[in-house]
């Protein structure tokens, strides 16, 4: 049965969702927002409601192999050996479904797909066993797609370099370069525009007084009064035997 885990529930993010889980990586919404509008024009979903993809002929290429099928892809203009700009048409899924009809785990590690464009052989950084879990997870909520996007940042150590706003390195590390600094220029104009506009408050609930202890904590000034009344009872106890034995009154 051919996998159409590419299209579920289509949840969209919440507004608390961007400063929410951009804060486990110490960054606010705009870096977040950034990454979105350079990666998938700021949405996880097309028209369709499936999740956002990008097929790469190249990757497919290499996923594949040589042999049979890696010849048969590339007589459908599935598959070529070297990275072609402007060859993407529109609606990148005609494709990947005729590559999954050869090769469907290497179709969907040959696509990039959802908010962060993540490329389907980064499942594992991404935090999923398979590109099929990854995908399949993708489509249900975009959220999902942020986390796993978070995931893969901290995976690849660029954590620190979102935080500093080191763009030429997320344009190196994260897509890969070859781009001479006009991914870097779309990151920081991204960051720069989102700087503008009023962030989603975060955390949004005050913080509640910590619940006071059932028993108050020993400190040294009570520790102090019960050696005290210790000390008390033991000589009340001792003029009780003297006053008992020798009939003082």
């Amino acid at each position: 049965m051919t996998f159409t885990g590419y299209k579920g529930a289509a949840k969209r993010l919440d507004d608390i969702d961007l400063p929410r889980i951009g804060a486990t990586i110490g960054v606010g919404e705009d870096e977040i927002h950034a990454f979105m509008d350079v990666e998938a024009s700021g949405a996880g979903f097309d028209a369709e409601g499936r999740v956002k993809m990008l097929f790469e002929p190249h990757i497919f290429w290499k996923e594949l192999g040589p042999g049979k099928a890696r010849d048969l892809a590339a007589s459908k203009g599935l598959a070529y050996e070297k990275w072609k700009p402007g060859a993407y048409p529109r609606e990148s899924y005609t494709r990947l479904s005729a590559a999954m009809a050869i090769n469907e785990t290497a179709a969907l590690r040959s696509a990039s797909w959802g908010l962060g464009q993540i490329m389907g052989f980064n499942h594992v950084a991404a935090g999923y066993a398979t590109p099929q879990d990854m995908v399949a997870d993708f489509a249900a909520d975009e959220d999902n797609q942020l986390e796993a996007m978070i995931r893969f940042i901290t995976a690849k150590g660029l954590a620190a370099a979102i935080r500093a706003h080191d763009w030429q390195k997320i344009e190196t590390v994260y897509n890969g370069g070859g781009h001479g600094g006009a991914y870097a220029v779309k990151m920081k104009a991204a960051y720069e525009r989102w700087q503008k506009i009023k962030d989603t408050p975060w955390p949004q609930s005050v913080p509640q007084e910590p619940a006071k202890p059932e028993t108050p904590p020993v400190t040294q000034n009570s520790a102090g009064r019960g050696i005290a009344a210790a000390v008390m009872a033991i000589a009340a106890a001792v003029a009780a035997v003297v006053a008992y034995f020798f009939g003082v009154k």
